[in-house]
Formats: structure tokens, C-alpha cells, sequence
């Protein structure tokens, strides 16, 4: 198994190429079961989750070809197969997201049900009442979703009990080709859910209200084949972006939509570091300055994203002062904390919030990623320690971040991967 080795304690300087988004790339690729005809979706990020929804669609009868740059054929001319096994289900839990389009396009499908999540529970139940308004049959059994569409899926007017991106993305996917008009109310509004509209209407999908909280979908009978670019990935860019600021240096980040981190470029730049944006890159420097206290909590977008709490937490641990971080969103989202605390951090957490009192610094230290986000906190933290600190369970990393490494090696990090 490998892990991320780092030598700390030198700034960085240099350009890092921001990928396309995972979080909407694995839902473009669920957008292929709504047409016969080729979806290409450039952009494209290489990640262990991209390649696990991959092998989902093609036991799906999909055909996936990678190209070498950066670039995904997909071509569900028919659907071979309804079940979605456990087995591949179970390696990310966006996958149950091909139940609302097989439902949408077969009326009918076998879906395995997601399970755990190291983050919180995160239940599906909001996705499946959306479907059942829709007019689905839903029955569970042994650990699968039964579901049954006769005649097809049917617009309805559906009101969220609470803002859920995944509940909000399964049911635009499921609603696109149902007869009628679909209104969807708290909706959610991240920029991942204008990117699958985006993809959807350029296919000939009827949706307006994209990124706003009432959502209108009309549904057509056939979707186009086309190609589509990924929206960049705001959550890697501002991993990227803490990073700088916790190690210090010099960063340039590219293929950025700064507009989608609204939230905390102001933060960073409170935190002591310069913040310069221009029209697809942010300059991100801080040189000698200490990193000032800052206070955060996470929302829903376009509040401060939960998907760069763990990473701010590195940054303000080395803090000259007392901050305090709340989660929102996740119940469980603080297991980097006692990682954090092994490299000299001073953390205590009760309950959703953590008061970090900031450390001189940080001291290398053999570490075990517990979910994708904390690993690249973990990242940052060894990059600015002192001494050696080796990241286990990379394979967290490789859910969400293309070739971090090099990224981060290109900026003079001293920063390996290591196989064991």
C-alpha cells in the first residue's frame, strides 16, 4: 500500500493546474444512461472515484473509454443490465446516483444501497421520497433499492426538508426525461449543480433555476449526444490555496472559476496571506507574515465549503492566537483532529465545534488519513512541519486529488510517493 512521504518546512513557488471537478464529474458521467447516443466529457480528473463509476457503467453496458488527455467516451447505446451490485456500489457512495437515470430511461432498476460513510451517516432517504413523488415504486430488500417506474417517471412538485446536493443532483438526473413539469424547493446551489444542468440542457433538457433554491425541470422525451468540459474543481483549488498559506511561498493556480470560493478567499486573506485574482487564476502568497487567528463555520454553499474545513484547521493550528471552527454540515467530521494533534497541534473539540489554539509549529509525524478531505489537511500540516511525515492510506487522497504529489512537487515541495 503506499504512502505520501514529506520533508517539511519549505515554502513553496511555482503553477498548479487546477483538474475538473470530481464531485461533478462522477454525476456527468451518470448523465450518459439518459441517451443512446455518445456523451465526451473533456476535463476530465483521473481519480480512483472516476475509475470506480466507470466499472459501475460498464457493468451497466456502458462503453468507457479514457483517453490520454483527459478526455471520457461514454456510450450507453443500450442498457445491458438494471442491477447495480453491492460490489461496486459500495466503493462510493455517489454511484447510487445511476438508480433516478436507469429508473428514468428503463423504467425499472436494482440499485445496492450505499452504506456507511466515515463522515457521518448520510442517508438516502431524502433521494428515494424524491423518487417515490416522482411516481417510483420503492422497495428495499436485502440490502437493494427495488425500483419500478410503469409507464414512466412523472413530474411532481417536490420540497426538500433540508439542502442535500446529492439529494438535489439523483432527482434533476431522474426528473429530465419524466413527463410533465418537476419543481424542486431548497434546492441546493453549488456550482456542481449548475455544471449538471449546464450538461443536461446542452443535451436538450428543459431546466431552469440552476443555483437558485426552486428549480424547474421540463421533461423531454430524448436527450442529444454531446461533448461537455468539467467545471474545475473549487474544492482542489482551495486545498491547493490553504496549503500556500499554511507553508507560505508563492502559488499561482490555474483553471480556476474564483467566483466558486466566494467564502474563503476573504478568510485566507484575514488568516495574513495576499489573495490575487484575475479572470481563470488566483495568486496566493504569504512570506514571513504569521497566519492571524481566524474563526470559521461551515454552510452550505455559498457558505464556507465542509469539504475544506479539515484543510483551514491545518492552516490556522499554526496560528499566532485562538480560533474556533464549527461544523454544519457532517456529524463525524473531525477525525483529523487527533492526526493533527500527533504533529504537535493543539486542538479541542466538543461536540460540532473545535477551538484550535495556534502552535510555533508543527514536528513530522507517521499519520493515518481517515476520509479524503482530512488527508490533504494531513498534506498541508506535513509540508509546513519540521522533520519528516509520512501520510498513510493514500488511497483516501487518490478518491479526489489527480497526481497531488507532482502538483505540489512542481512547486518544491519535498514530497514523495512511496510503495510498500
Amino acid at each position: 500500500m503506499d504512502k505520501i512521504v514529506i520533508e517539511g518546512g519549505v515554502p513553496l513557488s511555482g503553477e498548479i493546474t487546477i483538474s475538473g471537478a470530481k464531485n461533478s464529474a462522477i454525476k456527468l458521467m451518470a448523465v450518459c444512461l439518459l441517451t443512446d447516443e455518445p456523451l465526451e466529457l473533456t476535463n476530465m480528473p483521473k481519480l480512483r472515484d472516476t475509475r470506480s463509476m466507470g466499472e459501475l457503467l460498464a457493468e451497466l453496458g456502458v462503453a468507457v473509454d479514457v483517453g490520454q488527455d483527459s478526455t471520457m467516451q461514454l456510450h450507453a447505446r443500450t442498457i445491458a443490465s438494471t442491477t447495480a451490485p453491492y460490489d461496486l456500489v459500495r466503493k462510493m457512495r455517489a454511484s447510487f446516483n445511476v438508480l433516478g437515470p436507469l429508473l428514468a430511461r428503463c423504467h425499472q432498476a436494482k440499485v445496492s444501497l450505499p452504506g456507511g460513510c466515515a463522515i457521518g451517516a448520510r442517508p438516502v432517504d431524502l433521494h428515494l421520497d424524491a423518487l417515490k413523488a416522482l411516481g417510483a415504486e420503492i422497495e428495499l430488500s436485502e440490502g437493494y433499492v427495488l425500483a419500478k417506474a410503469k409507464g414512466g417517471l412523472k413530474g411532481a412538485d417536490i420540497t426538500f426538508p433540508f439542502i442535500s446536493v446529492g439529494a438535489t443532483e439523483h432527482t434533476m438526473l431522474a426528473a429530465v426525461l419524466a413527463k410533465g413539469e418537476t419543481v424542486l424547493n431548497n434546492a441546493a446551489r453549488e456550482p456542481e449543480i449548475i455544471d449538471l444542468a449546464d450538461c443536461l440542457n446542452a443535451m436538450g433538457a428543459k431546466i431552469t433555476g440552476a443555483g437558485r433554491s426552486e428549480m424547474r425541470i421540463v421533461g423531454v422525451s430524448k436527450l442529444n449526444g454531446i461533448s461537455y468540459a468539467v467545471v474545475p474543481d473549487r474544492i482542489e483549488a482551495g486545498t491547493y490555496a490553504l496549503a500556500a498559506a499554511t507553508v507560505g511561498g508563492s502559488v499561482r493556480l490555474k483553471n480556476v472559476r474564483s467566483e466558486h470560493l466566494g467564502a474563503l478567499w476573504p478568510l485566507i486573506a484575514k488568516a495574513g496571506t495576499k489573495v490575487t485574482m484575475d479572470e481563470n487564476s488566483v495568486l496566493v502568497e504569504r512570506f514571513g507574515t504569521p497566519i492571524l487567528p481566524v474563526d470559521m463555520e461551515t454552510q452550505a454553499y455559498p457558505g464556507f465549503p465542509t469539504d475544506l474545513q479539515a484543510q483551514f484547521m491545518a492552516m490556522v493550528s499554526l496560528a499566532d492566537g485562538v480560533s474556533i471552527i464549527r461544523e454544519n454540515i457532517f456529524e463525524n467530521r473531525f477525525m483529523h483532529c487527533p492526526e493533527l494533534v500527533r504533529m504537535g497541534a493543539n486542538i479541542t473539540v466538543t461536540g460540532r465545534e473545535a477551538i484550535v489554539r495556534g502552535v510555533k509549529g508543527l514536528k513530522g509525524a507517521q499519520v493515518m488519513a481517515t476520509d479524503l478531505r482530512a488527508s490533504a489537511s494531513l498534506v498541508a500540516a506535513g509540508l509546513a512541519a519540521v522533520g519528516t511525515t509520512e501520510v498513510l492510506r493514500v488511497y483516501h487522497l487518490d478518491r479526489g486529488f489527480e497526481k497531488i504529489d507532482e502538483k505540489l512537487g512542481n512547486c518544491g515541495a519535498r514530497i514523495k510517493r512511496v510503495s510498500e
